[in-house]
């Protein structure tokens, strides 16, 4: 039987396209990736209040497909309408709470901390994510080919960037840093920095004054470089505006580290996930304290993607 054809809808962010990608990969099926953007009327309108139809999306060349998978709000009309209007069956797939009749899609895959349910909803703890265990492990030796590894123990921080709810402002970041500061000092880490794609490059050269060049800090947005910083480091920090890095990082069993930020709206959601992630004993905030701990690593998205292969035998 050949493979499965995959189209991958996301707004095109960075934890949207490692969810989708994550999911088609541990579904196997062959995939190609498409961005979605709305017509600028739309953009403002409630997937629930949207006709389903393409007139509120950017047309784009659609290749043939089996199966959609879509992740964010931009893509749930893109991902009804092609369902609904291919002259096969297919299936779609919806990561994240679409805000709309849950009957329209196949399997929505929503975290546990957006409290939905329904015969269709597949809840998880924290996002799914395209990493896995053997590509952390093949790339581990990445970073020794960058820089110098010394005998200290690697403590790396992962960087997000900021959100309607963080702000990545050199008074909130600086405290982050000064909490780190004191604990490698004190347990004399050696320091990686790894910046994402929402990290401001002000933040990273701020960084790289601040810790100077007894540490490391990656300039650029580099997979193997994550990926390396994932598998070598004994301790691992992830600021709070990620939950999409922090659910990465838990597929590690090392010791997660939280740095927060004063939320300058509500964020309750983040709270919701954060708490049970404390629950699970996966993370804790980062402070001036060095501690150890273990917990039962979590690999979300071959669990959700083995519920989807038995039901739809594929």
């Amino acid at each position: 039987m050949s493979k499965l054809k995959g189209l991958l809808l996301t707004e095109g962010m960075h934890g949207m396209i490692s969810q989708v990608e994550g999911l088609a990969k541990a579904l196997n099926i062959n995939f190609t990736h498409r961005k979605v953007e709305l017509k600028s009327f739309w953009k403002f309108i409630p997937p629930s209040l949207t006709p389903r139809s393409n007139i509120s999306f950017k047309e784009f060349e659609i290749p043939d497909f089996d199966l959609i998978i879509s992740c964010g709000r931009k893509s749930v009309i893109p991902s009804i309408y092609f369902k609904q209007n291919s002259r096969k069956q297919i299936y779609n797939i919806h990561i994240q709470d679409p805000k709309i009749n849950f009957k329209l899609f196949d399997f929505i895959i929503a975290p546990e901390h957006d409290e939905i349910s329904g015969s269709n909803v597949i809840s998880t703890k924290g996002a799914i994510h395209y990493l896995n265990k053997s590509e952390i492990v093949s790339n581990s030796k990445y970073l020794k080919s960058l820089i110098k590894i010394d005998k200290r123990k690697i403590f790396s921080l992962i960087l997000g960037g900021p959100t309607k709810y963080y702000e990545y402002s050199k008074e909130n970041i600086e405290k982050i840093f000064n909490k780190l500061r004191n604990l490698i000092q004190k347990e004399d880490f050696q320091l990686v920095v790894i910046p994402s794609m929402r990290t401001p490059k002000h933040i990273i050269q701020f960084a790289k004054e601040f810790f100077g060049e007894n540490h490391t800090v990656i300039e650029q947005v580099d997979k193997k470089a994550y990926l390396s910083a994932l598998a070598l480091s004994e301790f691992i920090v992830v600021t709070c505006d990620s939950s999409s890095m922090i659910s990465e990082a838990a597929l590690t069993g090392k010791p997660i580290y939280v740095a927060n930020i004063l939320p300058k709206r509500k964020d309750k959601r983040f709270q919701k996930f954060r708490k049970l992630f404390k629950d699970l004993n996966i993370i804790k905030n980062l402070d001036d304290n060095h501690k150890n701990w273990s917990y039962e690593t979590l690999d979300e998205t071959n669990r959700v993607a083995k519920i989807i292969k038995e039901r739809l035998n594929i």
